[in-house]
């Protein structure tokens, strides 16, 4: 119980500590191709390994992510942990 308590107050301290930098001059990176136009996904590096995300289209919402989560995040998209099953094996017919 000490340990959760212990393991809880370290995570909300990163978490402080993250939402607390200067952002404000980081540069924002987004896939290439996509037009200014276009909504897409953003990320800006940020130090010790931390990453920042937010929507090309509302520069005001910015989520961020310690070095572990962000690493997480890459090694399971990487794995295909998020990819959607096609709408046939979702329902169980064929495709036409």
């Amino acid at each position: 119980m000490a340990e959760d308590k212990e393991l809880r107050a370290r995570k909300d301290r990163e978490r402080d500590e993250l939402y607390a930098l200067d952002i404000s001059g980081v540069e924002w990176h987004s896939a290439p191709g996509t037009e200014a136009h276009e909504e897409r996904v953003e990320i800006a590096y940020l130090p010790e390994g931390a990453v920042a995300m937010r929507s090309s289209l509302d520069h005001d919402t910015v989520l961020r992510y310690t070095e572990a989560e962000w690493r997480a995040f890459v090694l399971g998209a990487r794995d295909g942990e998020f990819d959607l099953e096609p709408a046939a094996e979702r329902s169980g017919g064929d495709v036409e």
